[in-house]
């Protein structure tokens, strides 16, 4: 069964008032070897953000506003994922999953 490691990097702390701006999906293969299957960087989705956690990703938030559209950036993730998992049914692991995934 295929392990994906996630994360994810947000313009402030809580989806909806704040927005994910990058998302990173890696391969764990079962020889344990790492390979890079995503990365992509959403445009926000609301007005609101921190600097402070913008300067986390030494972005600035004029940058962001010329990341991808996140359903794109999603559509593609989720592509990539299937065909990364070949059928079978994927298993998403997570550094701090519960800031993680309330985004994701």
């Amino acid at each position: 069964m295929p392990w994906f490691m996630i994360d994810i990097e947000a313009d402030g702390p809580i989806p909806g008032d704040y927005s994910m701006i990058e998302l990173g999906a890696v391969l764990i293969d079962p020889e344990g070897k790492l390979d890079i299957t995503f990365h992509g960087k959403l445009r926000p989705i609301s007005d609101k953000y921190m600097k402070e956690a913008l300067n986390v990703t030494l972005t600035s938030r004029a940058d962001t506003f010329g990341y991808d559209h996140p359903k794109h950036v999603m559509e593609k993730d989720f592509d990539r994922l299937v065909e990364n998992s070949k059928g079978r049914r994927a298993r998403f692991i997570s550094d701090n999953n519960g800031f993680d995934w309330m985004f994701v």
